[in-house]
């Protein structure tokens, strides 16, 4: 379930999907509260970017970024308080000037 919650959106996903997509069951993290912090960025290159600051900030890389299922480029980590975060590039999802995330109509039908 996606839901459009201003400039951002909320999107619902069950627990072991989350945690297969982050890869935390192989990652040796621990306390993993089922909840990631998504940040949608406008291409893959800033991806990569983001996931190495993180590392080298002391993060720890729970999935590598990597083409995803939806066309996109992703990659989670998990940072020293091992709260997860996904960082993502979604081409389906529209980002604005001041960085806010448009869903699309998922209801839309085409003709």
């Amino acid at each position: 379930m996606f839901f459009q919650v201003g400039g951002m959106a909320i999107v619902l996903w069950g627990r072991e999907s989350l945690a297969a997509d982050a890869r935390v069951e192989d990652s040796g993290i621990e306390g993993f509260g089922g909840i990631a912090l998504a940040h949608n960025v406008r291409t893959s290159s800033e991806v990569d970017e983001i996931i190495s600051a993180a590392a080298r900030a002391g993060a720890t890389i729970t999935c590598p970024a990597r083409s995803t299922f939806y066309g996109g480029y992703a990659g989670y980590f998990a940072d020293p308080d091992a709260h997860l975060w996904e960082i993502s590039h979604n081409p389906g999802f529209t980002l604005g000037e001041d960085g806010n995330l448009l869903l699309p109509d998922f209801g839309a039908t085409t003709p």
